[in-house]
């Protein structure tokens, strides 16, 4: 069943809570497609009464806030050991090269890469307990957090909206192009960061990499 159509069977309380489940989780550092559940959700709200965008828009960026703050506690308890662990639970997610990707990026922008990471399909899983393990001090962490995720998901949760209503009679077919656009650029984004993580991989030799303090 199409994702839109099986929200569509459920009450909106249950969608709010799904879409803030979902995107909790996946920030969190679970592997979740977040993003196709808040513009499938968005799609709905733009011709289901029952569903409030604002509601949406507000629990999608709720998710999006604890689900990085707890990766975040998460990453600073577990440290580089739970870096290892995850990359042997999703090693297509968690590779070493896909590590080394996310830290150079965190190393050059620092809470920079927090606020645009949530923008990045990749990225999205790592922020949370990446930041954490690489210590960055947490009011940075928040502000970026906070700020990032207000944007991403009540951003995403406005455009897809407006547009719904204002291309109603074409919302049927939207619906697909809406869901199979946020496949692709989830997927686009995958693929270069894959492509740099090849890069990114450390050779027979080199040593182990040090934790280097996120910048300002």
């Amino acid at each position: 069943m199409h994702v839109q159509e099986w929200l569509d069977t459920v009450p909106a309380a249950a969608v709010y809570a799904v879409v803030g489940l979902v995107i909790g989780l996946e920030s969190l550092g679970i592997p979740l497609p977040g993003e196709i559940i808040l513009v499938s959700a968005a799609l709905l709200s733009s011709q289901h009464t029952g569903v409030d965008p604002v509601i949406l828009g507000v629990c999608a960026s709720a998710g999006a806030v604890i689900g990085d703050s707890i990766g975040y506690a998460i990453g600073r308890k577990g440290g580089r050991p739970l870096l290892a662990w995850l990359g042997r639970k999703f090693p297509g997610h968690f590779s070493e090269g896909h590590v080394a990707t996310a830290e150079r990026s965190f190393q050059k922008w620092g809470m920079w890469a927090v606020f645009f990471g949530r923008f990045v399909a990749l990225l999205r899983i790592f922020a949370g307990p990446l930041a954490g393990v690489l210590r960055m001090p947490y009011w940075k962490f928040l502000t970026a957090n906070v700020l990032g995720g207000i944007v991403w998901a009540g951003g995403t949760t406005a455009v897809i909206y407006y547009v719904g209503i204002v291309a109603e009679s074409w919302l049927k077919r939207f619906s697909w192009l809406g869901l199979v656009a946020a496949v692709l650029v989830g997927l686009t984004s995958m693929l270069v960061l894959k492509r740099r993580a090849k890069s990114a991989l450390p050779g027979p030799a080199a040593a182990e990499p040090e934790t280097v303090p996120a910048a300002d």
